[in-house]
């Protein structure tokens, strides 16, 4: 008599197990890849489609399908000063933020020892906040009548006599608002430096200054790249600090495209110029993580 021996998962061919481990592999990525699809594909597709068409004479307003890629040659002649304008702004309050963010972070990761927690939590309380209302308190902040510029005009450190309304202050709300998204990526490089590795240098009878350069800043250098790109590509489509803290000379590239989605109902250069912002932080993005050495981030 022949004894059935009942199949188990360990007597099945590997090519079984690895074929129902692929399937399985599949299905956690839907969830992922269906929300890509319905939230960045088809909206980036429609996008791409709306920018292409063409109005329809006598109907202001209207549009109707097509290929005139001729939108995206007439967005970028008319309004190429707000492109620069945005990246140059947008550009200054990232430098600023690194700035005032590296210190901060190197602080509570190295220093605020049991105090750590808190000051994590203040720097992440103001996001709790509207972004909006935090842009209204910076209006009030920089008022003409304000403590800032009543100081810094006793001390003839502003050549029009006022803060709000021009450029630096939009550049000033940038930096407040993105700075969250550049102490944490900081913060969470710093902390996982081993600070065995800076003894070492003191050790080796390295300065503190170089200690920091040779060991500190090179090690920290996932952290000053993620937080600066986190900072720069929101703050360069950025359009609410523009319109509340700058005049009509400081509009951001962000400032256009709204006009004329909702305003001017322009939909096809609104659309060419968000594609064209979009490609162009894109190239950037590339570039600078490749010039930075550290491409494992894309």
């Amino acid at each position: 008599m022949v004894a059935v021996v009942p199949t188990s998962a360990a007597a099945q061919p590997a090519s079984m197990v690895a074929q129902r481990r692929g399937r399985t592999g599949y299905l956690l990525l839907f969830p992922g890849m269906a929300w890509l699809a319905v939230f960045f594909a088809i909206p980036f597709v429609t996008l791409f489609l709306t920018s292409l068409q063409k109005p329809i004479p006598g109907k202001p307003g209207k549009y109707t399908s097509g290929l005139q890629f001729s939108n995206y040659a007439d967005a970028l002649v008319e309004y190429w000063p707000q492109f620069l304008r945005s990246f140059v702004y947008a550009g200054i309050a990232t430098l600023l933020a690194l700035v005032i963010a590296y210190p901060l972070a190197y602080f509570i990761a190295f220093r605020a020892g049991r105090w750590r927690g808190l000051m994590l939590v203040l720097v992440i309380a103001p996001s709790f906040a509207s972004f909006l209302l935090r842009t209204y308190a910076w209006k009030t902040i920089l008022a003409d009548e304000g403590v800032i510029t009543s100081t810094l005009n006793s001390l003839n450190l502003l050549p029009d006599g006022r803060i709000l309304n021009t450029g630096i202050a939009v550049v000033a709300g940038l930096t407040y608002n993105f700075l969250p998204f550049m102490i944490l990526p900081l913060y969470a490089a710093l902390e996982r430096v081993d600070p065995r590795l800076i003894e070492a240098a003191g050790d080796l009878y390295a300065s503190p200054q170089t200690a920091f350069r040779k060991v500190t800043w090179p090690l920290s250098m996932p952290g000053v790249v993620a937080g600066t790109l986190l900072t720069f590509i929101p703050a360069a489509g950025d359009y609410i600090n523009a319109e509340l803290l700058g005049s009509t000379k400081d509009r951001m590239i962000g400032n256009v495209i709204q006009t004329n989605f909702i305003e001017f109902r322009d939909y096809p250069t609104a659309s060419a110029l968000s594609i064209v912002l979009m490609a162009a932080i894109l190239v950037l993005v590339f570039t600078y993580i490749r010039r930075a050495g550290t491409e494992d981030l894309v």
